[in-house]
């Protein structure tokens, strides 16, 4: 070996990996980009260890669906004062029938109070405490029963009515108390009508509304709904007349049609007779 290759071979020993300002400047621009890729990667990861996985239940949001609000408990005072007619009519009907709205009798107007007035007072009370056509139940209100029929005693009257005004109601002493809790919101109607209101569709001596009428078989026979002969009606009562009271009653007790056996009552076979009966003296 020469000198000269000895020396080239010395030199090319130490010479390093860099041989031209081309591969510099990569090398430096290598070192500065990797590092700030790494620095992002590790930031990252960390940022998405803290994220909930998909599928993965949220436990802090979990708990607080557990323990948020659903409901709240109103306490009313059931022995308040009962509102008179014009102020509930005031605070909930005159919405409507103030001017007419949705179809709703104007108050005051004789014309489109009359053949309503002639449905009678359980009519128009049954429709007012249940809601009809675009008026809801009570008109949308929290009113008592006995409110409400006042409410209907003051808006027919102003068209030419003459029902009488439901009093308050009295609940019995001797009544248990299961059985008044029992009774529900239709105790207030039951009550009313028993202690005040006479029907106004004809009632054969004088008598009184029987309780069971009220309660379970206006809802159809006051406005002949579902086909019902309607109270008083006597084209449609005089076919049924015939099977007399006895077979209106094992009719009534068993069901017929769209009535369900009892019209859905629990009440007794003579219960039942008692309330055919007084239907029936309605037509005579």
């Amino acid at each position: 070996m020469s000198a000269n290759d000895h020396t080239t071979a010395h030199e090319e020993a130490h010479t390093g990996p860099i041989k031209t300002p081309k591969q510099l400047l990569a090398a430096v621009f290598f070192s500065f980009v990797i590092p700030i890729f790494g620095i992002i990667g590790l930031v990252y990861y960390v940022a998405s260890a803290n994220k909930t996985a998909p599928g993965a239940v949220d436990t802090e949001k979990a708990v607080a669906q557990r323990i948020q609000k659903i409901g709240a408990v109103e306490i009313r005072d059931a022995n308040r004062p009962l509102k008179a007619g014009e102020e509930v009519y005031k605070a909930q009907c005159a919405a409507c029938h103030a001017t007419g709205a949705a179809g709703a009798p104007k108050f005051g107007d004789v014309a489109a109070w009359a053949p309503r007035i002639k449905t009678g007072f359980e009519a128009l009370w049954n429709s007012a405490l249940k809601g009809k056509g675009a008026m809801g139940a009570q008109g949308g209100g929290d009113f008592a029963d006995t409110e409400i029929g006042r409410a209907v005693v003051y808006m027919t009257a102003a068209a030419g009515g003459k029902f009488a005004e439901p009093a308050a109601p009295v609940a019995a002493a001797s009544a248990p108390a299961d059985a008044t809790a029992a009774a529900g919101p239709s105790a207030d109607v039951l009550a009313a009508l028993a202690a005040a209101n006479k029907s106004a569709a004809p009632a054969a001596g004088g008598n009184a509304v029987p309780a069971l009428y009220t309660q379970t078989c206006a809802v159809c026979h006051a406005a002949g709904v579902a086909g019902a002969p309607k109270l008083g009606d006597k084209a449609a009562w005089g076919p049924r007349l015939g099977d007399g009271v006895d077979g209106m009653a094992a009719i009534a007790i068993k069901g017929k049609g769209a009535m369900p056996p009892k019209g859905g009552s629990t009440a007794s076979d003579a219960e039942i007779k008692a309330v055919v009966q007084y239907m029936a003296n309605a037509v005579k």
